[in-house]
């Protein structure tokens, strides 16, 4: 039997002002392809975000060997995904109860069907 895909769940608010939001959103519609590659590169099969006012939530499906922190690891010695980053960080606020530079909060599974 193959092994499962794992999968995990972020939440992330952007900064309530309309016009900030617009660009998000155009950014997402048009996302660099050196980062498109580097999030395939890093193991994850599959990632959507949605919205809800200003609230984003982002699914991601990865190989079942996949590694949070080896992701997080590629992703700071990649310079584009840093440029990428820091243009994205002009639209993202952190949640209420993020710990200190997180952006992105991994969240807990509660219910299945």
């Amino acid at each position: 039997m193959a092994a499962q895909r794992k999968k995990y769940c972020f939440a992330l608010d952007l900064k309530e002002e309309p016009h900030l939001m617009d660009a998000y959103i155009k950014h997402h519609q048009k996302v660099w392809p050196e980062i498109l590659q580097q999030i395939k590169s890093t193991g994850v099969e599959c990632m959507e975000i949605y919205r809800v006012s200003n609230r984003l939530f982002m699914i991601m499906e990865t190989h079942p060997d996949f590694s949070l922190e080896a992701k997080a690891a590629l992703d700071k010695s990649n310079p584009k995904v840093q440029e990428w980053e820091t243009l994205m960080s002009k639209y993202q606020q952190a949640l209420p109860n993020a710990k200190p530079g997180e952006k992105w909060v991994l969240m807990e599974q509660i219910f299945k069907l």
